[in-house]
């Protein structure tokens, strides 16, 4: 990729990062620790259903990477695949609404369905996506990214100054979602010259394999995001609402570094350059979050500013915690798409080992600092586990025992490649 494409993209991520976390600063600070906890509760729970979108648009910039040839078959059917899949998202989470509702104890079936109006589109954007980053297109792509931050900040920002409740923070959202999937549509209007076709790029193979991706990074993101729920259930509501502000630094630090993520991914999936370019991409993750990490110790009058103000000062010195969890996060995302880019599939049972440790060691924490060093410490032992994998399956590449992995979602890398 070239330097004019990366410095595109790095920068619209960096602007989607900013005000996709103004956007959760400013709810932080106008709707308070309580009922902050509830919307970040359900921005946690509408994260771990982007697993599909994210899911999707490691397919298609897959795929589409390897056989070129393809594209005109692979974006006609991950739009199609997109759409039913939008479609089944949005009405899974609508019946499940009082489930929602139960388990982020929002007493509003209302707020818990909107869940539901803001996962439709935005699992439709990560098909579009995709096709996008597959192509290497990285204006319209960055368009894409600057596209779902900015509408958020200023429609959700309006609303809450309207009406300060979660139900309206998360309206904000919903509606602002549709603004990425308007660009993507506007990017894709054109219609492509007919190509080669595949029984390889059918809709049954990329469903499988959106299948296979989406239960990869539903494991990571369930990981990431099961400890407010796990603060939810065991600390008292003000605590969770601190535990909530800090998690604001953690996903700042965790998705700070996300443009290498996209960079780097189709690098990933080709065996030559899979392990330098995985280590070099850790790398440049663990400078920055070192570098956050010490901000957030020596200026944490500063540090705790960012997480919502006076209101949280309870938890000032610990934020450079969360800023070090951030950063073991940002390095597990990583790891999580080299598995996608080898479908090393077998590693996942690592990730969900992991989340069933947080979610039963968690219930021991009784104060916030207790619950971010269980969850630091769980997740730093993941990290080496998929470092050492990681390690193995490059010694392996090099010793010409495993073969790239196929274009194909039925064929995995090799057997036991993961």
């Amino acid at each position: 990729m070239n330097l004019r494409g990366g410095s595109v993209i790095a920068v619209a991520m960096g602007v989607m990062n900013v005000t996709t976390y103004g956007y959760t600063i400013v709810a932080a600070r106008l709707l308070g620790p309580r009922d902050y906890g509830a919307f970040a509760a359900l921005m946690g729970v509408l994260l771990v259903i982007m697993v599909v979108s994210l899911a999707l648009q490691a397919t298609a910039a897959r795929r589409i990477a390897a056989t070129p040839d393809h594209v005109h078959q692979i974006e006609r059917v991950i739009l199609r695949v997109g759409l039913q899949a939008a479609a089944g998202v949005g009405l899974v989470c609508l019946v499940l609404t009082p489930v929602i509702d139960r388990v982020v104890r929002l007493e509003s079936l209302g707020t818990a369905a909107l869940t539901a109006f803001a996962a439709a589109p935005l699992t439709l954007m990560g098909a579009q996506a995709g096709i996008l980053q597959g192509e290497r297109r990285w204006f319209p792509l960055a368009l894409i990214y600057i596209a779902a931050g900015v509408p958020r900040l200023a429609i959700g920002t309006g609303l809450i100054l309207w009406r300060p409740t979660e139900f309206a923070a998360l309206l904000g959202v919903a509606l602002a979602a549709w603004f990425p999937v308007l660009v993507g549509w506007w990017s894709l209007r054109h219609p492509r010259q007919p190509g080669e076709e595949s029984e390889e790029h059918s809709t049954r193979a990329l469903w499988h394999e959106t299948f296979h991706n989406s239960n990869t990074l539903f494991a990571f993101f369930a990981l990431s995001n099961v400890d407010i729920l796990v603060a939810r259930n065991v600390l008292d509501p003000h605590d969770a609402g601190l535990y909530a502000g800090g998690l604001i630094l953690v996903k700042a630090v965790l998705f700070l570094p996300q443009f290498v993520v996209v960079l780097a991914f189709p690098s990933m999936a080709d065996a030559s350059a899979a392990r330098s370019t995985l280590f070099k991409s850790l790398v440049v993750v663990v400078l920055l979050g070192a570098v956050t990490s010490a901000a957030a110790a020596l200026l944490s009058r500063l540090a705790v500013v960012f997480v919502g103000g006076a209101q949280y000062s309870s938890i000032q010195h610990e934020l450079w915690l969360f800023a070090l969890l951030g950063t073991v996060l940002s390095m597990l995302q990583l790891l999580i798409y080299s598995v996608l880019a080898r479908q090393a599939r077998r590693a996942v049972l690592f990730v969900w080992g992991a989340l069933l440790a947080v979610v039963a060691a968690g219930q021991l924490a009784d104060a916030v600092n207790g619950l971010v060093l269980v969850v630091l410490g769980i997740d730093v032992l993941l990290l080496l586990a998929l470092l050492g994998v990681a390690v193995l399956h490059g010694q392996r590449a090099v010793a010409g025992t495993v073969p790239a992995a196929s274009v194909g979602s039925r064929v995995p890398a090799a057997p036991g490649a993961d």
